[in-house]
């Protein structure tokens, strides 16, 4: 009548069934099969299969890879302390004509915010904001 219900006297024979091995890969190997992948377009799954792995996995490998080597470019470089230049008589009468005074904030994203003076090197302002952005 329930023939979908538990029955201990239907059971008459267990076997398992082995689905594989967890492969265990050395940090040369992943970079080696990493490399690989990066050859050219479209070799992710060929890579995965060629090596017996799942394409999610080769793409967590990639990520780790991406990661490792935009970390690698990021450094700290030792502050210099330089004494003020003169400046030319024509852009003192400047400067004293119109002053540049107060702070500009910028707000980036997870709370973080840097705050400058006015006369911030714009370019340097912008290779700090784009490490900044990197992280």
């Amino acid at each position: 009548m329930y023939s979908h219900t538990y029955s201990a006297r239907r059971l008459q024979r267990l076997e398992v069934v082995e689905t594989g091995r967890r492969l265990r890969w050395s940090e040369d190997e992943k970079l080696r099969i990493v490399l690989e992948s990066l050859q050219g377009p479209r070799l992710v799954s060929a890579t995965a299969r060629r090596h017996g792995i799942s394409r999610s996995l080769l793409l967590i490998w990639r990520r780790a890879f991406e990661a490792s080597r935009s970390m690698a470019g990021a450094a700290f470089v030792p502050a210099v302390v330089v004494p003020a230049a003169e400046t030319p008589p024509e852009q003192a009468s400047r400067t004293a004509a119109s002053p540049m005074v107060g702070r500009m904030v910028i707000v980036l994203g997870r709370g973080r915010r840097v705050v400058v003076d006015a006369g911030v090197d714009a370019a340097a302002l912008a290779r700090v904001l784009d490490v900044l952005e990197r992280r």
